[in-house]
């Protein structure tokens, strides 16, 4: 497995969101980087999380990780583990007083509660060799995906986005 770190979130021609996961030691091809799409609130959700900025209510994944606390369960690693006809998969590994766990996950919902505890996020090898992208090929807010840049913009994005939400927009 490499580990990554979140450089990113991009918004691809078709206004799809994605999510950039770059190897946090460049050694292990520094050169690439992971695109990984995902949903439009999941995207706020861990661009909260990696700008340590808050929101009015608390969202899912602020749930998780408070739920996890009272139960005396940390997240030890989040894990991208494959792809399956150009869907991701990934699990979450929690570190119980029963011991270690593990649950299957979305990757945005991994990433996003990884996000919240700071905890190491890994993907195989396999599946940054099959869906891995040169680094110079994407582009975040029109910038390098390192850059900072835009932050402020999503945040208030997201804000505004918090501000109109209407239940019926989770109804399955």
């Amino acid at each position: 497995m490499i580990r990554v770190r979140v450089v990113g979130v991009a918004l691809d021609p078709a206004q799809q969101h994605v999510i950039l996961l770059s190897p946090a030691d460049p050694l292990a091809d520094g050169e690439r980087v992971l695109p990984v799409w995902i949903g439009a609130q999941e995207a706020m959700s861990i661009l909260v999380a990696i700008e340590g900025t808050g929101s009015p209510r608390p969202l899912a994944h602020d749930l998780m990780t408070a739920m996890l606390g009272e139960l005396s369960a940390s997240v030890s690693r989040v894990e991208i583990t494959h792809l399956d006809e150009g869907t991701f998969h990934a699990r979450v590994v929690l570190d119980t007083p029963a011991g270690p766990r593990t649950f299957d996950a979305r990757p945005s919902d991994a990433i996003a509660l990884g996000a919240r505890v700071d905890a190491p996020l890994w993907v195989a090898e396999t599946v940054f060799a099959e869906a891995g992208v040169p680094r110079d090929a994407v582009e975040l807010d029109g910038e390098e995906p390192d850059t900072d840049r835009g932050d402020e913009e999503r945040v208030a994005e997201f804000r505004r986005f918090l501000d109109d939400v209407d239940p019926d927009d989770f109804q399955g």
